[in-house]
């Protein structure tokens, strides 16, 4: 699919209608954001900074290898569990039918403490190209046969299905969990736990020779990005996406000044803690496709670069533009008006894929 659509412009504010009044906020380009690492003195005992999320976790997590997990979003099934532990969330479509439903993609690194997370899904190649970027292994039930050239790339690592059946009323395919630690559910079958299957695999559970390095730069303290030398902020308080099924959208929370995740039309709560889904971050990556066949199955053209983005953080948006050199290689993300790498504030992360042929139909609303 061409990229041929033209961007929501950068200076303009956009109405719950889609018209654009001009009412933009253009700041300062002299200096730049704040994002020096943090001193060590500031650091507390016996802990580091997460290379995903900027926050302070457990030393002996610093250098493990997170994991990818494949959840369905489909609305059946619903409510998801474990959602709220993962670091970062990619949300994109899973085939061009059945209104382009979207699938999550969660990032997380403390992969030895899941209780239950999933429902788990199949896997796509654009996930494969994605996941390297972490150097993360990818936890999947399956996949269409172009997984497979994929599977075999020297990067890849991924374990497909045999994970815990939690029965909960549901078709078999929507009761398929990741748990760390060994199960034995009400009928009696048992299901070896993540860390025995991952020590029973040659896989490095640290980051081994295919790690890229760290992924984002985090900013020493929270920022608004008016506030910053940034130009041409826009106001982005609800943001609707163009996944017609899944009508997915965020919504700034002034108190928590983080972003909730709504899904066919209701908020998202995570079954597990009982509490919304929430990001720190926003990034909307405007990403052309290619259809492999007539039953909807695609790949996303990651690798490469792309003049339409968005960054938002705290109530605010400012123009982005991406690239990715190589299919393991990270995706950085660059201000298009300083050309500068952007810096995101702690917290966690949701990142959108969404289809180029449909990027006009995004809408920031005020």
């Amino acid at each position: 699919k061409e990229d041929t659509k033209q961007p929501v412009s950068s200076n303009t504010e956009v109405s719950s209608e889609g018209a654009s009044t001009e009412t933009a906020t253009e700041v300062s380009t002299e200096g730049s954001i704040s994002a020096e690492v943090i001193k060590e003195d500031e650091i507390p005992s016996g802990m580091v900074v997460s290379d995903l999320t900027g926050e302070f976790i457990a030393a002996d997590l610093e250098k493990q290898r997170p994991v990818a997990v494949m959840i369905d979003n489909e609305k059946t099934a619903l409510p998801h569990y474990g959602v709220n532990q993962c670091d970062i969330v990619y949300e994109m479509m899973n085939s061009t039918q059945n209104g382009r439903v979207t699938r999550l993609m969660c990032i997380m690194k403390d992969w030895e403490n899941i209780e239950q997370l999933g429902s788990i899904r199949s896997v796509r190649t654009t996930n494969f190209m994605v996941a390297a970027e972490y150097n993360a292994v990818i936890l999947h039930d399956g996949g269409p046969f172009y997984i497979d050239e994929y599977i075999a790339k020297p990067y890849s690592a991924h374990l497909s299905g045999g994970f815990a059946r939690i029965p909960n009323g549901k078709a078999q395919e929507f009761t398929e969990y990741v748990t760390s630690n060994d199960y034995t559910n009400s009928k009696g079958q048992s299901y070896d736990g993540l860390i025995d299957r991952m020590a029973a695999t040659n896989y490095s559970t640290t980051y081994n020779e295919y790690y890229p390095g760290a992924h984002f730069q985090f900013a020493n303290n929270d920022y608004k990005l008016s506030e910053e030398v940034v130009d041409f902020v826009v106001s982005a308080k609800n943001i609707a996406l163009p996944f017609p099924h899944n009508s997915s959208e965020l919504h700034y929370n002034e108190e928590t000044q983080t972003y909730d995740y709504y899904v066919y039309g209701s908020a998202h709560v995570d079954a597990l803690d009982n509490q919304q889904t929430t990001f720190k971050n926003v990034i909307l990556q405007s990403t052309t496709f290619k259809e492999l066949d007539a039953h909807g199955y695609l790949t996303y053209d990651v690798v490469g670069s792309g003049n339409y983005g968005w960054y938002i953080t705290n109530g605010e948006a400012i123009d982005i533009r991406w690239e990715k050199e190589t299919e393991s290689g990270i995706t950085h993300y660059y201000n298009v008006h300083t050309d500068e790498e952007i810096v995101l504030n702690t917290g966690k992360t949701y990142v959108a894929l969404v289809p180029a042929d449909s990027w006009n139909d995004l809408k920031l609303n005020q």
